[in-house]
């Protein structure tokens, strides 16, 4: 039998992303627990229908024409009302044990959770689909390191990601919720995930909770994100005194648009349409 856990809120953040929100729920609705409500903060052009569940939908509509990251995750937060929070990215289905695991560590620490994401390819996860499959086609990040099993303290707050963790509602409003100075795409989580280790609160890795990330059409680099990157970057270097995002920053340079040196970020010129066409990756 399903069981209900109160006090747990599901917080996603959409826009246009229909077909991965109708996975998303799926997952919620196979998963071994069910959470108290799912909160979703919709960015999408045409507003999206609450979908049919077992447990309350609450939709929360943000007009924009951007991408406000942090703004939109703190909206999810404020209209929620569980004591323990996942978040999860929109693309993200979470596999049966995924939830439960997350919130019985919550339950016990006051620590900040990262979900262990497997990406699909661009065939996996559409129709019908069963756990077996998408363990067999996810892969792991090639960076982020996760247990098989268990939980991993990871020390360094960089590779906190913000697609799919998990945290205590105070502990959350305690840090302040995401910095909305950072507007837009890019820097927000890692920000975020150095303001809770100065705060003391570690972060962990967390094998057995594993998303699925659904493929989608990304851009290398991210030239789309370009004005956004480059305003987030310079707030960032200004709060911590380190640059973020080395390896787009990188990318930009080698193309000319920007130049990087010490304290200074200077943009030579925005990438072209041709450009940021070409940066895309199917």
């Amino acid at each position: 039998m399903t069981e209900h856990r109160a006090g747990l809120s599901i917080l996603t953040i959409v826009r246009n992303r229909s077909a991965h929100f109708a996975n998303l729920v799926e997952g919620l609705r196979r998963s071994s627990c069910q959470p108290a409500e799912l909160v979703v903060v919709d960015m999408s052009d045409a507003p999206l229908a609450a979908p049919n569940t077992d447990f309350p939908v609450k939709m929360v509509r943000l007009e924009t024409d951007g991408l406000p990251l942090a703004a939109a995750r703190n909206l999810a937060v404020a209209a929620s009302t569980g004591f323990r929070l996942i978040f999860l990215d929109v693309d993200c289905i979470p596999l049966h044990s995924c939830l439960a695991t997350l919130d019985d560590i919550l339950l016990d620490q006051d620590a900040l959770l990262c979900a262990n994401v497997r990406y699909l390819g661009p065939n996996d996860a559409r129709g019908i689909w069963t756990e077996h499959d998408l363990l067999a086609a996810g892969t792991p990040h090639p960076v982020r390191d996760f247990p098989r099993s268990g939980v991993r303290w990871e020390p360094n707050p960089g590779l906190f990601w913000s697609l799919a963790f998990a945290i205590r509602r105070q502990r959350f409003t305690g840090l302040g919720g995401f910095d909305e100075r950072f507007s837009g795409y890019g820097a927000e989580d890692t920000d975020f995930g150095f303001r809770a280790d100065a705060a003391g609160v570690r972060l962990f890795f967390v094998g057995d909770a594993i998303a699925c990330h659904q493929h989608h059409a990304t851009y290398d680099p991210p030239l789309q994100h370009f004005a956004d990157i480059v305003r987030n970057a310079r707030q960032f270097r200004k709060i911590w005194g380190i640059w973020p995002m080395h390896g787009w920053l990188d990318a930009f340079a080698e193309m000319g648009l920007i130049i990087l040196a010490g304290n200074a970020l200077s943009v030579v010129r925005s990438p072209t349409p041709d450009e940021i066409v070409a940066s895309r990756r199917s």
